[in-house]
């Protein structure tokens, strides 16, 4: 069993119960604040009472040594026992309240998001690119990769049941050389250096991503560490095993370091992942059931990063950065979004997204997130850093698409439409296609 810290730290919110209740509010999570002060006063109490007792067993225990003890040291052994039997149950049972109250708690935003009531409070920080013009009416993707025979859904559902697809011909050859393109291009130390750079982030480590296939069933008790486990209902679960279908890639890889402690000198580690992912996606309907939108079965490339504290904020916008680079090497029109606490999400200190422009559906589309944990994740995870002064920290996490394969591709294939249904290749991808200008 692994040890799990669910919290913020119990001094934090000690000290700061007023900000604490006023965070949660903000983000929409009823918690109460002052039940949880009052039971860590109870748990102390009591776990200074049992540890008091325990110190006087062992102090017992050592005069029952070398030869028979007096009957009033065996009759103070049995009190202490019986007074242990009865509050020791007590001790887990506040344990046990306190840990779950404490890990309803969400964690802490930071100070430059914006307080918002519902994602119609998220604030749009910049739009890039110029929308396409088309001489004709836009399709979208789905109505131009039937007529390509690149989807099949009909079949898929025979197979699989709704909002499952197989993908065929050169829309898979596009998807492995996005692939091909991502981890070649977050493998490049110049690169990195490059987009920091850009970014203003001078201080920024250049360090590549180590490119991995991660597991694709993470175990319950480190779902629910990642604090990625619910909402339930949209996770699916192994019926006769303690197993879960991942979400997204870093789900398994941001858990993959628990309990464990790295040396300062080896921060930041960088990882990208690429993982199929399952989700129900409960809910949807209408226009998003068309295509390859929304599916129960997708496929992801995922950024996930591990820093000590001082860097955890700027490697969050580095990876925006490279978000914003690996779109933008695309031609695709996008804007970036800067979520409210209401839509930043629970573990979520501060979180972005981008959504490219998809002409057929004539709108902006979320293609992209970033999400910056601080030590939220770390602390339940028991992920720590040796500074070089020697002190321990818990490290900060922070995760990023880098793409989401089947939204790219509609963004790609809705932005390149010719009118007899070709679709222009972004330059950047055709060296990963032989050359190849258009599919």
């Amino acid at each position: 069993m692994l040890q799990l810290l669910y919290m913020l730290d119990i001094r934090f919110i000690r000290e700061h119960v007023e900000a604490v209740q006023k965070n949660a509010t903000q983000k929409g999570y009823d918690v109460d604040i002052t039940t949880l002060i009052a039971r860590d006063d109870e748990r102390r109490a009591l776990g200074k009472e049992v540890d008091e007792l325990r110190e006087k067993r062992n102090e017992n225990a050592a005069k029952m040594k070398g030869g028979r003890p007096e009957e009033s040291v065996i009759e103070e052994g049995r009190r202490i026992k019986t007074e242990l039997a009865e509050l020791e149950p007590k001790l887990t049972a506040l344990e046990v309240e306190l840990a779950t109250l404490q890990k309803a708690i969400p964690n802490m935003v930071s100070e430059d998001v914006p307080i918002g009531a519902s994602e119609d409070d998220n604030i749009t920080a910049r739009v890039v690119g110029d929308l396409p013009v088309f001489d004709f009416a836009p399709r979208n993707h789905y109505e131009i990769a039937e007529q390509r025979l690149w989807i099949d859904k009909e079949r898929a559902a025979k197979v699989a049941g709704s909002r499952f697809a197989y993908l065929k011909g050169s829309i898979v050859q596009l998807q492995f050389a996005i692939v091909q393109y991502v981890l070649t291009t977050l493998s490049n130390e110049e690169i990195i250096e490059k987009i920091a750079t850009n970014a203003g982030l001078d201080d920024v480590s250049a360090v590549p991503f180590t490119p991995i296939l991660p597991p694709y069933m993470i175990r319950t008790e480190l779902y629910d560490a990642m604090d990625r486990l619910e909402p339930r209902d949209d996770r699916y679960k192994l019926e006769d095993d303690d197993l879960w279908l991942q979400g997204s890639a870093e789900h398994v890889i941001g858990s993959m370091h628990a309990q464990e402690t790295f040396e300062e000198t080896n921060l930041p580690l960088r990882y990208v992942g690429y993982a199929t992912s399952f989700r129900r996606e409960a809910g949807t309907y209408g226009k998003d059931m068309e295509g390859i939108l929304r599916m129960h079965q997708f496929d992801k490339l995922e950024m996930e990063s591990f820093t000590t504290a001082n860097d955890g904020m700027n490697e969050h916008l580095l990876m925006v950065a490279i978000q914003e680079y690996l779109l933008a090497s695309l031609g695709i029109p996008y804007r970036v979004t800067q979520k409210c606490t209401a839509d930043v999400g629970k573990p979520n200190a501060r979180g972005v997204d981008m959504e490219a422009w998809l002409p057929g559906q004539n709108r902006y589309r979320e293609t992209h997130t970033a999400d910056y944990m601080t030590d939220y994740q770390a602390r339940r995870l028991n992920t720590r850093v040796r500074r070089e002064s020697g002190e321990l920290e818990f490290v900060h996490t922070n995760d990023a698409t880098a793409f989401a394969l089947g939204r790219v591709m509609i963004a790609i294939i809705e932005n390149n439409q010719h009118e007899d249904g070709t679709v222009d290749i972004p330059e950047v991808l055709q060296p990963y296609l032989g050359g190849q200008t258009t599919l």
